[in-house]
């Protein structure tokens, strides 16, 4: 182990900025910067376990209770093999300028993206990867390329926002300049992430992989208990296994989007007997999930006389319509809410809750605490309510039903959110199959075991049976969540959720559970790879170079989810591959000699290649 120790020693006078330096192999500098110590101790410090593996170790210390300065950490290295960067839930993968600030162009809070950073080259080799400690507070990172020196500089900018007063911190920086493939470096980060944090991530029952049916893009915020009770058979007979009544079900209409929500009491015109149909929604075979907006509470509720005084913030200016954002540093509402959840599982029935909006737990301008003195907050920092909350929460719920489903979404996601749920589903991103196939692939690198859902399917009733196929083939590496009104849906395009459905449960254990490999982030991943002890299961959105079967030393699956039917290969051996259509019905086999070659595929059909 290497280890190399600058410390301060001396008291810092306030308004004296203070600069750190350590050495870590493979940069250029390390260096921690505050403009303001205000009476802080720091001690900066660097260790080398393993080879190009380096984590910069951050204690700040004073001696008494006090508010933590604002400070950084900035590395520089040489911009050689920089030719892309990937941060979750990043749309973009450019090099950007460091004039145009790339150094803090990404942020990360405890129910926000995750801090991690990665630049990588046309290869899909890791050039450098950056992970840090701090999953909970907000933090603002990024790293940029010098527009005069090509020179690579990356930055992580601690306590952006004002946190309570405190004795110490202590935060860490991982530094990852390994050439392996990409997303090993991705993937190892996040789980350092949880590693030095302790984080256990929630149990995951086996349920939480099959496939779902939601109400939400089929219905919105029009649902019944009449008309679900109509879809629900339907969905189980295409072999979907749970369901998801999303929003609505509170309320019939309102003033604004959210001022109903709040009682968490279902409407009686649209659903008279919960309980009832919950049970209905079983007996055809389903297990059944409730849709809860976690912060809100509108004022055209009771709740929000009994809340108006406890709030982060208030949305809106006319009454009704207003949406109060609950503060979860009060001990009495995260009992309100987590008695909530244990009415929907216990006194209802449902098998889970998808849980939203817990980004919204955010201090936007003044904390309101401040003012008050923290009265009434038994937990003076936001972060850490919200976390002991969705602790409460899981420990509760899982008390009740101990496989107990719990969902949610980007955003909110990576090392800390795995804590509290077992689902977390790509964005909202309706009928936009390429960007769904790009969170799916984001989400699987920061999730761990934690099953990841695709953003609920929706296309249109006119597709043909191919063009219906191609949401469900973009999101194949992901638990399908399926949003079509299935009452009236055109046969051929029943037909091809059946056999989807069908196929991704044959290849579950490949497909949602193996080694992932997604290659070429920059280019939407035009290739996704997964593989088991059985097999590997390749899907093609665009065709930039041959697939290499190599020596088909276990079978392959080639999903053709371009619009070519023609697709490139090479292999070492003479195989088969027998093909089958977007139905799944055998349309024959052909051989494959050694070589690169052409192999035509039905599109939006696949082909099983063995020796």
């Amino acid at each position: 182990m290497i280890v190399v120790v600058f410390v301060l020693l001396l008291a810092i006078l306030p308004a004296r900025a203070l600069t750190l330096e350590t050495q870590v192999p493979g940069l250029d500098f390390a260096r921690l910067e505050c403009a303001d110590p205000a009476g802080w101790t720091f001690d900066l410090r660097t260790e080398t376990d393993v080879a190009d593996v380096s984590v910069i170790k951050i204690r700040l210390s004073a001696p008494e209770a006090r508010t933590p300065p604002k400070f950084s950490v900035r590395i520089g290295l040489p911009g050689t093999r920089a030719d892309h960067v990937w941060s979750a839930f990043d749309d973009r993968y450019m090099l950007y300028a460091l004039g145009f600030g790339a150094e803090d162009r990404y942020e990360s809070q405890l129910a926000y993206q995750t801090p991690l950073i990665t630049v990588f080259d046309d290869d899909n080799r890791n050039t450098i990867a950056l992970a840090c400690s701090e999953a909970l507070r907000k933090l603002k990172f990024g790293i940029g390329i010098s527009e005069r020196t090509c020179v690579l500089r990356g930055a992580f900018r601690f306590f952006e926002v004002k946190e309570p007063p405190m004795k110490d911190y202590e935060a860490e920086i991982r530094i990852d300049r390994r050439e392996c493939f990409w997303a090993k470096a991705v993937s190892e980060a996040s789980d350092w992430i949880s590693s030095v944090n302790g984080f256990t991530p929630c149990r995951v029952p086996e349920a939480a992989f099959d496939p779902l049916y939601s109400t939400w893009y089929a219905f919105w915020q029009d649902v019944d208990a009449k008309t679900l009770e109509k879809e629900m058979p339907l969905a189980a007979a295409l072999g979907m296994r749970t369901a998801i009544l999303d929003d609505g079900w509170q309320k019939r209409d309102s003033a604004s989007f959210y001022s109903a929500t709040g009682d968490w009491m279902p409407f009686e015109g649209r659903f008279p007997d919960m309980r009832r149909h919950v049970d209905f929604v079983h007996q055809a075979g389903l297990k059944y999930m409730l849709w809860l907006s976690v912060p809100y509470v509108g004022d055209e509720t009771a709740a929000w006389d009994l809340f108006k005084d406890k709030f982060l913030r208030i949305n809106g200016e006319k009454s009704p319509g207003r949406v109060g954002i609950l503060d979860p540093r009060f001990p009495e509402v995260r009992e309100y809410l987590i008695r909530t959840y244990e009415r929907v599982v216990r006194d209802w029935g449902y098998d889970g809750v998808k849980l939203d909006f817990i980004d919204q737990f955010v201090i936007r301008g003044e904390d309101p605490a401040v003012g008050q003195g923290f009265a009434g907050r038994d937990i003076r920092s936001l972060p850490p309510a919200v976390d002991r909350l969705m602790k409460d929460v899981v420990s509760r719920l899982s008390t009740i039903n101990p496989d107990i489903l719990i969902e949610f979404r980007q955003q909110y996601m990576g090392p800390a959110i795995r804590q509290y749920g077992n689902m977390i589903r790509a964005t909202d991103s309706p009928a936009d199959s390429d960007r769904i196939r790009k969170q799916i692939a984001d989400l699987r690198l920061t999730s761990g075991t934690t099953a990841v859902h695709a953003d609920m399917l929706a296309w249109s009733r006119a597709e043909t049976p191919e063009r219906a196929a191609r949401p469900i083939l973009n999101s194949l590496f992901s638990v399908i969540q399926y949003s079509m009104m299935l009452d009236g849906l055109p046969e051929s395009h029943r037909r091809v959720i059946e056999n989807w459905i069908g196929f991704t449960q044959r290849h579950r254990a490949a497909l949602v559970k193996g080694d992932f490999r997604p290659y070429h982030p920059e280019l939407l991943y035009p290739r996704l790879e997964g593989e088991s002890d059985a097999e590997r299961v390749i899907a093609l959105y665009s065709t930039p170079q041959p697939v290499d079967l190599k020596d088909l030393a276990k079978p392959i699956v080639l999903v053709n989810a371009t619009f070519n039917s023609v697709l490139p290969i090479a292999s070492s051996v003479w195989a088969k591959a027998r093909l089958f259509d977007v139905f799944g019905q055998a349309k024959g086999v052909v051989k494959i000699a050694p070589g690169v070659q052409l192999l035509q595929v039905p599109i939006s059909g696949h082909a099983e290649l063995i020796r």
